[in-house]
């Protein structure tokens, strides 16, 4: 299971694990065929900037440079005879757990689970949200729904991965719900606005907490840091029998918006973004302000810590004049602390980091740079990532897998294949592993096909794992869940691209005969909506 750090009418007793039918026992019921599994700181030049990233970071570089060859060789991708194998991971639907913590469409979900697994899918991903978890006050945990979930899963003879999310659910792509922080941390924010991060304008992002007070018991009597903390702490007491068993994977750790390690530098939600803009700057909250000016007085330049960077243009504008982004050792702080409890577990940690692919062609990397990222043409700002992430022996998980560069507007400056790859070559020098994902719902053979290509590699830099957004009712209709089925067979063979056939004349152990308008119809009746 990995473990990542971001009421229904129940139709079966979910208390008795025994009322879970397998596929074995239930396929003709649900009317799919049995499948034999295959098992920061802003300066107003770019001296300033080079000089003040160097020393703070969203990252603790320190003395990484001259450690990383230390750290742990390159491990496969995967245990077995099958070296090249990369097990396909499939997310569950935003809301899962319910807002009463309870799980929802269990029977759906049932279903679910036993298609998955005769496509020979290795397990499924979802968030384990910190607005549902401890919603009721501090240090009330309430992990009944995932609990059940586990259960399910682990009947099913797949493996789950968990994020432990501490991000809001809504205002990003493909959010298709709304789960806010807990009541009772909104209701400080209500009381300080300068928790969450602020933009020039001084629009407040209730995204995540602002890493600017990461140090600060601003959470009654608790920083973030120890909030985190605590939260994935009751998260191993709660599951310790399950982790290494079901959740035996990777432990993914939530660090910023959508759970990945940046700045809510575009934000949809409020409708200020739309891509392809470069974002803004979000180091105007207080803290980071005081962040700033305490950098600034560091370096010598107390000047540079007055204000914000004053060139750095708007959301929507294209590159020209971008200032510096400060960064803080956020992520070093929170995978230090992930480490610490759950070592010994049996669960390996895993961390996102966005793909943020637009303007990536351009000399400022200007989207990269307000994320947070300090990735530029003469500065690669992925590497010093990768080798924070070996030095805790944590996965990187990257996004836009699928992308490909000719599909992009010409105007922005794209190039996903370029910064994947660039991610690539980090993660194999560093010495720590690569897992991927899709960026958007795709459902078409170009996407997959995409994937394939990125997956595996003769240099040993390919994919440890590769996570499929997202389960839902399109997943199963006809055209592609036939798709879904080869690209699973094709990633448990280490990467060959070829169709399976219509029937199983052939002796073939994938087959895709049995999806067929009629059963499709009854089938969506029960899955997913």
């Amino acid at each position: 299971m990995t473990l990542t750090l971001r009421s229904s009418t129940s139709f079966i007793n979910l208390k008795d694990t025994k009322s879970f039918k397998t596929a074995d026992e239930v396929v003709g019921s649900i009317c799919y065929a049995q499948i034999k599994p295959t098992f920061s700181l802003v300066a107003k030049s770019s001296v300033q900037a080079s000089h003040v990233l160097e020393h703070h970071s969203l990252i603790k570089v320190g003395s990484l440079a001259e450690k990383w060859e230390k750290l742990h060789p390159l491990s496969g991708p995967h245990d077995g005879s099958n070296s090249s194998k990369v097990p396909v991971f499939v997310m569950l639907p935003l809301d899962t757990v319910t807002h009463g913590g309870n799980l929802n469409k269990p029977r759906a979900m049932n279903a679910s689970l036993m298609a998955l697994k005769s496509a020979g899918v290795e397990g499924v991903m979802v968030d384990a949200w910190w607005g549902l978890v401890e919603k009721d006050g501090p240090l009330r945990y309430n992990w009944e729904g995932y609990a059940e979930l586990v259960q399910m899963v682990k009947h099913h003879g797949l493996k789950i991965q968990v994020v432990m999310s501490f991000h809001q659910c809504g205002g990003n792509v493909g959010d298709s719900c709304s789960i806010p922080l807990p009541p009772w941390v909104l209701e400080e924010i209500s009381k300080d606005p300068d928790l969450v991060y602020t933009d020039r304008s001084g629009r407040r992002n209730p995204e995540y907490i602002s890493l600017g007070c990461d140090s600060m018991p601003v959470l009654r009597g608790r920083t973030p840091i120890q909030v985190y903390s605590d939260f994935m702490r009751s998260f191993r007491d709660r599951f310790s029998d399950d982790l290494g068993d079901v959740i035996v994977q990777e432990v993914q750790v939530g660090m910023g918006p959508c759970g990945e390690l940046r700045y809510p530098s575009y934000p949809e939600g409020n409708g200020a973004w739309r891509f392809p803009g470069i974002g803004e700057f979000q180091c105007y909250d207080k803290y980071m302000r005081a962040s700033l000016r305490a950098a600034a007085e560091e370096a010598g330049n107390p000047d540079w810590g007055i204000d914000g960077p004053q060139d750095s243009g708007e959301y929507n504008q294209f590159p020209e004049d971008t200032g510096f982004f400060r960064r803080e050792e956020h992520g070093e702080n929170i995978l230090e602390a992930a480490e610490g409890i759950f070592q010994g577990t049996g669960a390996k940690l895993s961390g996102k980091v966005a793909g943020i692919h637009w303007h990536y062609k351009t000399r400022s990397h200007a989207a990269e740079l307000t994320a947070g990222y300090y990735n530029t043409r003469n500065r690669d700002g992925y590497l010093p990532i990768a080798q924070m992430f070996a030095k805790h022996g944590v996965v990187l998980n990257f996004t836009c897998m699928e992308m490909r560069d000719g599909e992009q507007p010409e105007n922005a400056g794209c190039s996903p294949e370029g910064l994947v790859q660039q991610v690539k070559m980090a993660t194999q020098a560093a010495g720590t592993e690569l897992a991927g994902e899709n960026a958007l719902e795709r459902y078409d053979p170009a996407a997959y096909g995409q994937v394939l290509a990125t997956s595996t590699s003769a240099s040993g830099s390919g994919l440890s794992a590769f996570t499929y957004l997202r389960l839902n009712k399109r997943l199963f209709e006809e055209e592609n869940w036939r798709h879904m089925v080869e690209f699973v067979r094709n990633m448990s063979e280490g990467g060959k691209n070829r169709e399976l056939a219509e029937s199983d004349t052939q002796g073939s152990d994938l087959y895709i005969g049995f999806v067929n308008e009629k059963n499709i119809e009854k089938t969506k009746e029960i899955l997913l909506v």
